[in-house]
């Protein structure tokens, strides 16, 4: 279990941080990103606290995953971002399409905040930031307050973990004076993927279920739940949501849950088992051969999906603004494929 609260907190909230001077570039809708001090001042609640931000942000940080890029979309640098340490090809620190955006705004990566044993207050404030985005995030009351002491921090709205790709964006956007720019991402991003669905009819009516598998240890499974953005963000455009997910979604707001092996029947109408692991065929070698899991449908035909390791497309399986238009076809063959 203590494998899995790791791998989830990199995969679903690894730390990302960027430095450099806040700037401005083009908008989904090809205007700058300016913002307006006629919109400030802004109040954003979440579950942790408001965050009230006087005047127009000049230097933003964000800590936790991913909350970067909504900023960056919107053409804004941030001075400071958690450091990528899952699913970074290159070892620099930044995702790939991190890079990407930053190399197209000809900016240099901000400064990044090596959260591996917590947040890094200290980095944080060296950044003298005017905001704090941490809408996907775990943040604790006593991070949300110590954070509170350098800069208003726009935290998330019901369950750490909890917020889906839209909130995130939405939350974010608010905090920065960019309401209006946020939806119209937001509705952006909503075609692109709906396009990128479409392309695969195959996947519509397959029931996904996004696990953790430990392969030393197959007694339990460990699996999200519909509050996640992995597995929610399937559901969103199209893949229907288990019956057992439904049930275990309903009884926690966390986002992820586990069953024994001895109950994995309860997952008779999962056509699409996803996970991380090695993509040699030796976990689904290893997932067919045990006599309790073996029992599921979607593993018994081989419908498998393995994202490598922390490589970049285990990373974007949990999508954010600009992993999208990078992984989304290269993850939807994946899956498609398991189905073959």
């Amino acid at each position: 279990m203590s494998r899995f609260r790791a791998l989830a907190a990199l995969a679903a909230g690894s730390a990302l941080v960027l430095t450099g001077c806040a700037g401005t570039s083009a908008t989904p809708g090809g205007e700058a990103a300016q913002g307006s001090d006629d919109v400030f001042p802004v109040t954003v609640d979440s579950a942790l606290g408001q965050a009230v931000i006087e005047k127009k942000p000049e230097r933003v940080a964000t800590v936790a995953w991913s909350n970067q890029e909504v900023p960056l979309a919107l053409g804004v640098v941030p001075v400071g971002m958690a450091k990528a340490t899952w699913g970074d090809d290159d070892g620099d620190g930044v995702l790939p399409w991190v890079e990407d955006k930053l190399t197209e705004l000809g900016a240099e990566t901000p400064v990044l905040f090596d959260e591996t044993d917590g947040i890094d207050f200290e980095a944080v404030a060296d950044t003298q930031p005017d905001v704090i985005l941490a809408a996907y995030s775990g943040l604790t009351q006593e991070d949300f307050d110590t954070l509170s002491k350098i800069a208003p921090v726009v935290a998330y709205p019901e369950a750490a973990w909890g917020t889906t790709m839209d909130q995130m964006i939405e939350l974010n956007a608010k905090g920065l004076g960019l309401e209006s720019e946020g939806k119209a991402l937001i509705e952006q991003i909503k075609t692109e993927s709906q396009e990128a669905f479409d392309a695969y009819p195959a996947l519509a009516d397959v029931k996904p279920v996004f696990a953790f598998t430990d392969p030393t240890d197959l007694s339990t499974v460990t699996y999200y739940t519909a509050h996640d953005p992995r597995p929610g963000y399937l559901h969103e455009f199209g893949m229907p949501v288990p019956e057992q997910v439904t049930t275990a979604s309903a009884e926690t707001e966390a986002f992820y849950t586990e069953i024994s092996a001895e109950n994995a029947d309860a997952f008779d109408d999962v056509g699409l088992w996803i996970t991380y692991g090695p993509t040699d065929g030796s976990l689904i070698a290893q997932l067919q051969a045990d006599p309790l899991l073996s029992k599921v449908p979607a593993i018994a035909a081989g419908h498998i999906a393995v994202l490598e390791d922390s490589t970049p497309l285990a990373a974007a399986a949990n999508p954010s603004p600009l992993s999208i238009s990078w992984g989304l076809s290269k993850y939807l063959d994946l899956l498609n494929s398991a189905l073959g």
